[in-house]
């Protein structure tokens, strides 16, 4: 998904280390350290959705106040990262990365021992604002360790470790929360964090090269329209599959009235499907400016429709599920590919930007839902939220494309060439 995506991203970061260098040891073992890292954040991230309904019951609250905790993580990713990074922006990306695994570590560790909702939301957003900034960093380190004409590849590479999170993280930390309690969900996330984080010592590059850009340049990504215009673009229609997906769970029981064994199997069903779209979305970004954004989201849509009339039946709740996945993961590497490449010379904030809007598009979906469970509609209800919004990304991704097409394409005849 992210190969074309952080392409000119990593351009940029290969500019800076034209002189030669010694070749790094390991390089594979580097890339590992820094796809575990996102898949220990994706389990966290993802996990927590799974277990709304277990945290709700434990903390005696409604689901509607429970998704103020994903909300919280989100708004973390979307106003910390950013800061984090403009803070940050001179620290050498090895000791940057180092320091975000800590402060996750932390964060989960805090969450799994809230006594209350309004820690458990404090700690989330302290745990949120970890990802963006890691995925911004990691983009910076994966460019260097792979070396020129590799560095989109190995990106890629490293964001696999998110999706594998969707597949088998979050429903194994799903279940292992139903078997033993939500507070050990996040448990499991603190331990898959530490050997995240022995990896990140031991693998990555102890070097100068790695060394933090300007605060001005990464600033100067903040200025651009287009920017801005992609990541409301972004927010709003990806927000449909975290409508759907952080309430998989009430689908499944409320809705299809069948056990809660079968949530961490719907979460497999929705990952799998996540996989899907990344891969043949990549394909179709690397092909076409805009056709992947505009049938993820129109196939989205039309998916919605069926949840929303027919998804108390299983046989058509699952199938639509991996719908879902499979089309928001379609429209997903287009929003990066357009995004990074109106800014490749702020790569470590276009990365953190990238990762603020899919989260933002969680607190849109997480607070679409709940504003419709709350009005007494059902469960399957969350479904007309995440339409509302979808609809309305692709309405200002129409209205937009040719404005923004336009300007893309001068941004990247300026952007330099990967060798």
């Amino acid at each position: 998904m992210h190969q074309r995506a952080y392409k000119g991203q990593c351009a940029a970061e290969e500019v800076r280390h034209t002189s030669a260098r010694a070749p790094i040891r390991n390089p594979r073992l580097a890339l590992l350290a820094l796809a575990l890292g996102t898949f220990a954040i994706g389990t966290g991230e993802f996990g927590s959705n799974g277990v709304i309904q277990l945290f709700a019951a434990d903390l005696h609250i409604a689901i509607p106040v429970a998704t103020y905790a994903v909300t919280a993580y989100a708004v973390g990713v979307v106003i910390g990262s950013p800061a984090i990074i403009l803070l940050g922006a001179r620290v050498n990306r090895r000791t940057l990365l180092l320091g975000l695994i800590v402060l996750f570590l932390v964060g989960n560790v805090l969450s799994a021992l809230a006594p209350n909702i309004a820690l458990l939301v404090a700690f989330r957003f302290i745990t949120g604002s970890v990802q963006g900034a890691f995925f911004g960093a990691g983009a910076v380190v994966a460019a260097y360790v792979y070396g020129p004409g590799r560095s989109g590849t190995a990106f890629a590479t490293v964001m696999g470790g998110l999706t594998v999170a969707t597949i088998v993280g979050s429903p194994l930390s799903t279940f292992i929360g139903q078997s033993v309690g939500w507070r050990a969900m996040y448990w499991t996330v603190v331990a898959i964090g530490l050997v995240a984080g022995a990896a990140l010592v031991a693998w990555l590059p102890r070097t100068s090269d790695l060394r933090g850009n300007s605060i001005t340049n990464e600033l100067g990504a903040l200025r651009r329209v287009d920017v801005w215009l992609m990541v409301t673009v972004a927010a709003l229609g990806i927000s449909s599959i975290f409508a759907v997906y952080t309430f998989i769970g009430p689908f499944i029981t409320d809705a299809a009235l069948r056990d809660a064994s079968l949530v961490p199997i719907a979460l497999a069903v929705f990952g799998v499907g996540m996989g899907v779209g990344n891969y043949y979305g990549g394909r179709v970004a690397d092909r076409h400016e805009s056709r992947g954004l505009v049938w993820g989201y129109g196939g989205v849509l039309v998916l919605l429709v069926l949840i929303g009339v027919g998804g108390s039946n299983l046989t058509i709740l699952l199938p639509c599920l991996f719908g879902v996945g499979a089309t928001m993961m379609f429209a997903i590497p287009t929003i990066q590919v357009r995004l990074t490449a109106l800014s490749p010379d702020a790569p470590t904030l276009m990365g953190a930007l990238n990762l603020a809007a899919l989260n933002l598009a969680n607190s849109f979906g997480a607070i679409g839902g709940a504003i419709t469970l709350d009005a007494g509609w059902g469960p399957l209800s969350t479904v007309w939220a995440g339409f509302a919004l979808t609809t309305a990304g692709l309405l200002l991704f129409l209205v937009t494309s040719t404005r923004g097409k336009s300007l893309s394409h001068s941004t990247r005849t300026t952007q330099p060439t990967l060798r």
